[in-house]
């Protein structure tokens, strides 16, 4: 279990989180095309999606879970993402689809996240509007992951992810045209496009709020 100190880093780092939440509806979203000439038209026809963003409690600070997909998967395998998808019919909310998701991908059930805040969403250039979800996650919580979706759950230190100097563009070919994403590689770690844009999106929210100590 945390030590006191690391339960009191823990429970301030999320209520910056949570206050810079608060206000994030204000704020711009991202796109899959900040860092690209091109964009989406008027007659694009986005796609709900939602995905959870989960920060579990560690002795050394709260912790990031992420996944891998499954290398047998048709739309990005082998990549890190957040566990989430399409928001269905059912789904009363976007929160409810990412919870929803989260408890199939890796097996996540409700009564062990505790829902922040939502950040404003993220237009993909395969069409998905994602809403990212933010959610505390219990310690009692242990990943079951769908091996069809899911090949591992891992955990990135949030500090590594809210610090901004962490954080650099690449790019590479796609659909016949160069491409720039963001990346923010963690260990063997390779996290980029939409997840890496996103968790630059609460970097930037966490700094505008005036709570973040990175430069």
């Amino acid at each position: 279990m945390p030590l006191e100190g690391d339960q009191r880093n823990h429970s301030d780092v999320l209520a910056r989180i949570s206050t810079a939440l608060a206000t994030a509806s204000t704020r711009d979203g991202s796109s899959d095309f900040d860092l690209n000439n091109d964009g989406a038209d008027a007659s694009w026809n986005f796609r709900p999606a939602a995905v959870l963003v989960p920060i579990i409690p560690a002795p050394e600070g709260p912790k990031l879970v992420l996944t891998k997909r499954a290398a047998h998967l048709k739309h990005h395998p082998g990549q890190v993402s957040f566990p989430g998808g399409k928001v269905e019919t059912s789904d009363n909310s976007v929160e409810d689809a990412a919870l929803r998701e989260a408890f199939e991908e890796i097996g996540l059930s409700r009564k062990h996240a505790r829902l922040i805040g939502r950040l404003p969403c993220h237009k993909t250039v395969t069409g998905f509007e994602v809403h990212p979800v933010v959610a505390e996650i219990s310690t009692d919580f242990a990943s079951l992951s769908d091996p069809g979706e899911v090949e591992e759950v891992f955990q990135v230190p949030l500090d590594h992810v809210l610090n901004p100097a962490n954080y650099f563009i690449e790019g590479r070919i796609w659909m016949g045209k160069p491409r720039h994403y963001y990346v923010v590689p963690y260990g063997p770690y390779y996290i980029w496009g939409a997840t890496a844009r996103m968790l630059r999106l609460l970097a930037e929210t966490v700094g505008q709020d005036g709570h973040a100590d990175h430069g």
